[in-house]
């Protein structure tokens, strides 16, 4: 009788523990962190074949005066540094999967750092800086006139630690290609323009987008709807 009077008692308590347990209560739907743009999922089946998107592949630099969405700025991040696996890898290769680089947006709401794992945006300044970053690109048009301008930025030390400083150069630079072919063909598969820029003021990129130190320019992408007509 005692026994069965002290289970008894026993399993109260732990109701009573799991009843007064904190729970984690979500977040209203539409609240999220100040400065932070959550992007669609990505779209994992398009309308075009890889051998088409691959045939028509062009480098575009004139744009009609239309934005582009969200849904279209995710897709493009995410088919450019976007996280395919549970394990953290990406749509593009990386040497010893360390992912050194790093993919910002600039159009005319702001300037925005891309955030692989979680799939958003972190809005770094509500500044149009196209102009500015035109000046820095040698006065190419196509960077002032895109309603988005990506730029893929390196963090060498990243693969350094494991390749060393002579050799994690080459293999940087290799997976900066990956990732920028990744995104003008995904341009295409959207019906958008692109065009790769790698002609512009290092310094003078880094100090219009205020990145960080470490953070080296290595492609300026504008991307937009094509114009059409004269």
């Amino acid at each position: 009788m005692a026994r069965r009077l002290l289970i008894g008692v026993g399993w109260l308590l732990v109701t009573v523990l799991v009843q007064c347990r904190p729970t984690a209560r979500p977040l209203p739907t539409g609240v999220v962190a100040e400065g932070v743009l959550p992007l669609p999922t990505p779209v994992l089946v398009g309308s075009k074949s890889l051998e088409e998107v691959l045939s028509q592949r062009r480098s575009v630099r004139e744009y009609a005066d239309l934005p582009l969405t969200m849904a279209e700025i995710g897709q493009l991040l995410w088919a450019a540094q976007g996280i395919t696996d549970e394990r953290g890898f990406r749509t593009t290769p990386s040497a010893g999967a360390l992912y050194p680089l790093e993919v910002y947006v600039v159009t005319a709401d702001g300037v925005f750092h891309y955030q692989p794992r979680g799939h958003f945006l972190r809005r770094l300044s509500a500044a149009d800086v196209r102009a500015a970053l035109c000046e820095v690109a040698l006065s190419q048009e196509a960077v002032r006139r895109a309603p988005a301008v990506f730029v893929i930025a390196a963090v060498y030390q990243r693969t350094a630690v494991k390749y060393g400083a002579e050799r994690s150069p080459r293999y940087v630079h290799l997976e900066a290609g990956h990732a920028a072919q990744n995104l003008l063909l995904e341009a295409v598969a959207l019906g958008l323009g692109a065009v790769p820029i790698g002609a512009f003021d290092d310094q003078g990129v880094q100090r219009v987008l205020e990145l960080p130190a470490d953070h080296q320019p290595l492609y300026l992408i504008p991307v937009g709807h094509p114009r059409s007509g004269p």
